[in-house]
């Protein structure tokens, strides 16, 4: 199975595991695979989707040094690009910061406010507890836009953005588009958007 994450490989590999008695987990395989060069290189590319140069109201960091120890405590929202051989298609992220679940997506061929909205309000819709809850982001229009920060406190959800552009600010979002990328593959240009959405589906519902 050539090109295969390591996430996807322990999905199929874990029934195997356990008849053989063999108490390996996701972590422990990833060791196991980087020790013996098996993990798949990174190929570096970048490609802008945060435009911070506009007028509206940019919110502070809120969640620095926030331990958290529970989940919907803290949303992390980023927008990442997905290519096809048509075009480039624009994948609108939450995820829960502490269990690093994606609750919220958009497969768009736009950064319009309203595709990230869709996004927001699926994670909204699913959300479980009534606690407090922040969403954290970087500065782009979309997260800055009158519509999105009403939603969210509509919502009663707080407020928190980056404060320069460094992706540390956003490292759990960075890393879970880094995931999505290169171990389920979604770095790969696709044939078309249908193939690119089945994938996007079938990748997210593996990690998750």
């Amino acid at each position: 199975m050539p090109k295969i994450g390591t996430r996807k490989l322990y999905v199929l590999l874990k029934n195997d595991f356990s008849k053989e008695n063999l108490h390996i987990g996701r972590d422990r395989l990833f060791q196991l695979l980087r020790s013996n060069y098996l993990l798949i290189p990174r190929r570096h590319s970048y490609f802008k989707t945060t435009n911070s140069r506009h007028w509206m109201k940019k919110y502070p960091n809120i969640i620095k040094e926030k331990e958290l120890k529970c989940s919907e405590k803290v949303w992390v929202a980023d927008i990442t690009y997905l290519k096809t051989k048509e075009k480039n298609y624009y994948l609108h992220l939450i995820t829960d910061a502490y269990s690093k679940k994606i609750v919220g997506y958009e497969l768009s061929d736009n950064l319009q406010t309203a595709s990230t909205l869709k996004a927001l309000k699926q994670a909204i819709k699913n959300r479980v507890y009534k606690h407090s809850l922040i969403h954290h982001s970087d500065r782009g229009l979309q997260y800055c836009s009158k519509e999105y920060t009403e939603t969210l406190r509509k919502s009663d959800i707080l407020i928190s953005m980056t404060e320069n552009s460094d992706p540390y600010e956003n490292a759990v979002a960075e890393r879970v588009n880094g995931i999505l990328k290169y171990e389920f593959g979604l770095i790969d240009t696709f044939e078309n958007f249908k193939n690119l959405s089945q994938q996007l589906d079938q990748s997210i519902y593996y990690y998750n």
